[in-house]
């Protein structure tokens, strides 16, 4: 079954394997604790490359969207979910090498309620103007284990399932025709 949110560029790059475009996998890992040097909320960004990586996010990004971002070079395994009739996919992710930076936020996600979100971005290596999934593949990690040379975690899609239709709650406040 295609894959409606690639763009034709990695369609044909999946389909041709050519030799001179190579297919580069991201992730973004979002906290609210995820904080930089000056208080500001920041992101983890990883390339599965030798090199780090530049390149532009997408307009709906949660964080820095439309703007060129760094991503750092990190060997990382993540197996994409599965098209599965199983009700909440989940995938297992690991982090090879992590720095003592990674490990800091880790340790301020882990004593907060939020969740953190991981989003997937494949990009080719001739063109950097934007991932090549829109929109792309967002996770949230349900189990994290680290040690000294290695994280890794459980993520799952968002559990569509339990969330509230329509998103918006009407109340009475906002609607005071509903209270008699």
């Amino acid at each position: 079954m295609p894959d409606a949110s690639l763009s034709d560029a990695i369609r044909e790059a999946y389909a041709s394997a050519p030799s001179d475009v190579v297919i580069l996998h991201t992730l973004e890992l979002r906290h609210p604790d995820f904080k930089n040097e000056s208080g500001v909320t920041t992101a983890i960004r990883v390339v599965r490359d030798q090199q780090d990586l530049f390149a532009r996010l997408e307009a709906s990004a949660p964080l820095n969207p439309s703007q060129t971002v760094r991503f750092v070079a990190m060997g990382f395994d993540l197996d994409l979910p599965p098209v599965d009739i199983a009700p909440v996919p989940e995938v297992v992710l690991t982090l090879d090498n992590v720095s003592r930076e990674i490990v800091k936020h880790l340790d301020a996600a882990s004593e907060s309620e939020a969740s953190i979100e991981v989003t997937y971005r494949p990009y080719l290596s001739n063109d950097m103007e934007g991932p090549q999934m829109d929109p792309p593949i967002t996770l949230v990690l349900t189990e994290v284990e680290a040690d000294v040379m290695r994280v890794t975690a459980r993520a799952r899609m968002v559990d569509i399932g339990n969330k509230a239709f329509p998103g918006r709650l009407y109340t009475s406040t906002e609607f005071p025709g509903l209270a008699r």
